[in-house]
């Protein structure tokens, strides 16, 4: 009988230490996979392929040799925004893909399907995920702040063979189901509905408008959207 209880007590001291072990491995891979989600989101391994000036001005930048489906690169001026933005057959495709086609769980910033990949749309709708540390399109976050959103209200898109400078006049919330924001170029009365409903607001001084949107963290349907004019530069 004392043998028996012995094996019994070894037997479950074996497996206590099994599972901790296990809990160990399960956390230090959480830790992995949250540093590498986090790391393909800060968008350095891009930045090579970002365009430069002379790219477009000697024929234009070969967005090719990134991904077939990018469109643009988006800078907002003095924020962690610097990414290739690209364009699906619809607007699921990149929610978790990056730029080169693998699977991510920070997807890519991406313009809706529904849009001219050449931005000449009247309005032009780029998506991207809230993610912590501003990466990807959590930067965003601060537009809410008027003070940050007059210091940084500046941006530049580059498409192919043209550079256009970017001026924001808007901040607001709104739910995704709101036609006037979310249905680019299918329903009218954008810039009005902006103009009611801006936590922050400034006369746009141009007609083309392009929206950078995100979800409101906790918050699942809600959106920050950060509206300026898009204006060619080169």
């Amino acid at each position: 009988m004392y043998r028996v209880i012995r094996f019994l007590d070894r037997s479950t001291d074996t497996v206590l230490i099994l599972f901790f072990l296990l809990l160990l491995l399960i956390g230090a891979y959480t830790m992995y996979d949250t540093v590498l989600i986090y790391d393909l989101a800060g968008g350095d391994d891009l930045r090579s392929f970002k365009p430069l000036v002379s790219d477009v001005q000697n024929g234009g930048w070969d967005m090719s040799a990134l991904s077939d489906d990018v469109v643009a690169w988006l800078t907002v001026d003095n924020t962690t925004i610097d990414y290739p933005v690209m364009q699906g057959r619809d607007n699921n495709e990149y929610l978790n893909k990056d730029p080169f086609g693998k699977y991510s769980l920070s997807g890519s910033l991406f313009l809706d399907s529904r849009n001219a990949s050449d931005f000449s749309d009247p309005y032009s709708l780029i998506y991207g995920h809230h993610m912590e540390y501003g990466k990807m399109f959590g930067a965003l976050d601060f537009f809410l702040d008027k003070e940050y959103f007059d210091t940084h209200r500046t941006a530049t898109l580059t498409v192919s063979d043209r550079i256009y400078s970017i001026k924001f006049f808007a901040c607001l919330l709104a739910d995704a189901s709101v036609d006037e924001i979310f249905a680019p170029n299918e329903k009218g009365g954008t810039l009005s509905y902006v103009r009611k409903n801006a936590l922050i607001w400034y006369e746009p001084e141009g007609e083309r408008l392009i929206a950078l949107s995100t979800c409101r963290f906790p918050q699942t349907t809600e959106r920050i959207i950060v509206f300026g004019v898009l204006k060619n530069e080169q």
